[in-house]
C-alpha cells in the first residue's frame, strides 16, 4: 500500500476512474446489443435511433480516450452496415 499522501490520492483517483470507465464500457456494450436487437426485430425507425445513440456514446468514449478512435470508427461502421443491410 502507498505511504505518501500524493500516492494515496492517486490510489483514490484510480478507483474512481476505473469505476467510471467500467460503467461507460458497459453502457457501450448495452447500446450495441440494443442496436443488434432492434435490427433483428425489424423496426427501422427504432434501429436508426439506436444506431445514433450508439454512435454518440462511442464518439464520447473515444474523445476521452476510453477506446481508440479507430476502434470507435470500426464499431460505428459495423452498426451502420448492419442497419443498411436490414433496410
Amino acid at each position: 500500500m502507498a505511504n505518501h499522501k500524493s500516492a494515496l490520492k492517486r490510489v483514490r483517483q484510480t478507483k474512481v476512474r476505473t469505476e467510471r470507465n467500467r460503467q461507460r464500457k458497459s453502457t457501450i456494450k448495452k447500446l450495441r446489443k440494443d442496436v443488434l436487437a432492434s435490427i433483428i426485430g425489424g423496426d427501422k425507425p427504432a434501429s436508426a435511433e439506436a444506431v445514433a445513440k450508439f454512435a454518440s456514446a462511442v464518439d464520447k468514449a473515444a474523445k476521452v480516450g476510453l477506446i481508440h478512435k479507430n476502434k470507435a470508427s470500426n464499431l460505428k461502421s459495423k452498426a451502420a452496415k448492419s442497419l443498411a443491410a436490414a433496410q
